[in-house]
């Protein structure tokens, strides 16, 4: 099962929520560990599931290591998709979202330039395993790239 925390968050029926994300900023932290705690104990029954755009800060990072024994899962691989950020603009633009002003795009990319690498650190220090891909090209592209590189680690 897909979790994907952006679709998690922009579904909720939360208004204090919504009106931080029409602002342009990020969600709390804990916040989103309770909506993706929910949909970890949602997807109990599936044997597999990936998580997209999850972790984003380190605290979440740490909240997940120490977490995934409660959901009965572990960390077999993360994957980075590398985009360079016209690729991401271009894409952005054709998603039309109210909340994608270029200003806010960019603050976003700066968050994340920010939060990204102490989170590969912990994963690195915790012995998971972390790979990078080329996220540019169609989606199937992609698709089979992170198809190869699951099928590399005999993760399917």
């Amino acid at each position: 099962r897909w979790l994907s925390a952006g679709q998690l968050l922009r579904d909720t029926y939360d208004v204090e929520l919504v009106k931080i994300m029409h602002g342009g900023k990020l969600v709390p932290l804990e916040k989103v560990n309770e909506i993706m705690a929910k949909a970890l104990n949602n997807a109990a029954g599936i044997s597999k599931v990936i998580l997209d755009g999850y972790p984003r800060q380190l605290e979440q990072a740490h909240w997940l290591v120490e977490n995934c024994p409660k959901f009965n899962r572990s960390i077999d691989l993360v994957i980075i998709l590398e985009v360079p950020r016209s690729e991401l603009m271009k894409r952005l633009e054709l998603r039309g979202r109210v909340d994608d002003s270029l200003d806010t795009i960019d603050e976003r990319l700066n968050i994340y330039r920010q939060e990204i690498y102490p989170i590969l650190d912990y994963f690195s220090k915790q012995g998971i395993r972390t790979t990078h891909i080329d996220g540019t090209g169609t989606v199937g592209q992609v698709h089979d790239r992170i198809v190869g590189e699951l099928e590399s680690c005999k993760l399917i």
